[in-house]
């Protein structure tokens, strides 16, 4: 029983980092593409096999891996709904859609 409680502690420590990590993203660019200027949506891009990067209000680039692109698709969809752009015309680009405050669960006693 204590492996499956370790176990789920980590997985809500692995999720509750990437929800972290994307509330506090502050934009979604193309690297792959440096030229878009919101012609297309950030999945249209996606499924050509362009490269996303999320780039925070301090200008720190964190480069998406599939399985992240997977992840936040699940959990914030409306990020790519967004139209897309390329890190020329970052200043341009919206901010992500922000994901709504976590649910905090109640522990039983």
């Amino acid at each position: 029983m204590p492996k499956k409680l370790l176990a789920i502690v980590i997985m809500a420590l692995l999720v509750g980092m990437l929800v972290a990590a994307s509330a506090l993203a502050d934009k979604l660019i193309c690297v792959s593409k440096e030229e878009l200027r919101g012609q297309e949506t950030v999945d249209n891009c996606l499924v050509k096999g362009e490269r996303f990067a999320i780039i925070d209000e301090h200008g720190a680039v964190r480069i998406l891996g599939p399985e992240e692109i997977k992840t936040m698709k699940r959990l914030n969809p409306k990020a790519f709904e967004q139209p897309a752009y390329g890190i020329l015309y970052h200043q341009e680009a919206p901010e992500m859609p922000k994901l709504p405050p976590l649910a905090v669960p109640k522990l039983a006693h």
